[in-house]
């Protein structure tokens, strides 16, 4: 390996960090992005949860022999390690295959079940950096969380294909008077029950969780009914729970209104996806103010890297 590439890999890390940490530090977050394929030579997404590290390497056409890839590794690990002061024990590695959609496809390195605690504005989330596609907690979207919190007071909330229910968590901590969790995955779904049992929010007739397709579901929520709703969902899928295929693009119109429908009057929707390259059809949408928020709820460690639109709607 190329001891020059290294050292230029060695000196971007300690750049960011030093920016990233700061900041981080200044606002009280211990989970936050330190860097994301800054480099060409090392394709890593690297996330700190508390003092552990999270290090995704994406899958590309790299040229090298497997042991020659093995080296490559280990040397990059020993920079982070050497830059973020985050022993090898505390670090979990994956390899990520860029696909469509939020989820990406990965081989497990570690078998190890490993689930810890971390804070975020002053709420406890588990996450799990070596067993599931995704960590549990999506650190792109920490600012909206805070505004469905700042807003939820006395509301009925819904969150739509709600993963581990990080958003519920935040409207039942605004003091909302309902929330509801849909999901299609009972995984997911169990983690979401478990996320806001943590945090005291116990009482299953307030805050509800459902296993449901989105799709189906919001055709039998009652009119008028919620005051806030959260969707953030997949690009693309074809789960075969599912009654039909999923295509953001495609099917945005439909489920936005859906759920303008079950809105009251003055309620509002935070909808959000990841597909890059997402046109909102605002003329086929019955709202009376659209916003795109996206730079508004863009944290400070994705700033200039994040791939997702974040729309405000109102009814």
């Amino acid at each position: 390996m190329q001891a020059d590439k290294l050292i230029m890999f060695r000196n971007r890390l300690a750049k960011v960090w030093r920016h990233l940490a700061k900041q981080a530090k200044r606002q009280g977050i211990s989970c936050y992005r330190i860097y994301d394929h800054d480099l060409p030579e090392f394709p890593f997404c690297i996330e700190l949860y508390g003092d552990k590290l999270y290090v995704a390497e994406y899958k590309r056409q790299h040229g090298m022999t497997e042991e020659e890839h093995d080296e490559w590794t280990e040397r990059s690990l020993e920079v982070m390690t050497e830059v973020l002061g985050i022993s090898k024990e505390n670090m979990f590695l994956k390899l990520r295959q860029r696909k469509p959609g939020r989820l990406g496809q990965y081989q497990k390195y570690d078998e190890v079940q490993h689930e810890f605690e971390v804070e975020e504005n002053g709420l406890k989330f588990i996450v799990n950096l070596s067993d599931y596609l995704d960590t549990g907690l999506f650190l792109d979207h920490r600012i909206t969380r805070q505004m469905v919190k700042e807003q939820g007071s006395g509301k009925k909330v819904l969150n739509l294909f709600a993963y581990t229910g990080s958003f519920s968590v935040y409207a039942a901590a605004g003091a909302a008077e309902e929330v509801v969790t849909i999901d299609l995955s009972k995984t997911y779904l169990n983690w979401a029950e478990r996320n806001m049992q943590l945090n005291g929010f116990t009482d299953a007739a307030k805050y509800k969780v459902v296993h449901a397709d989105v799709k189906q579901y919001l055709k039998t929520i009652p009119p008028d009914y919620f005051d806030l709703i959260i969707m953030d969902p997949p690009t693309f899928s074809n789960s075969k729970r599912m009654e039909d295929i999923l295509d953001i693009q495609r099917d945005h119109v439909t489920l936005i209104n859906q759920c303008m429908a079950a809105l009251k009057a003055g309620g509002i929707l935070y909808f959000s996806t990841n597909f890059r390259k997402f046109e909102l059809c605002k003329e086929k949408i019955n709202a009376s103010g659209i916003k795109d928020i996206t730079k508004a709820t863009t944290p400070f460690d994705f700033e200039g890297k994040l791939f997702r639109w974040c729309f405000y709607l109102v009814k």
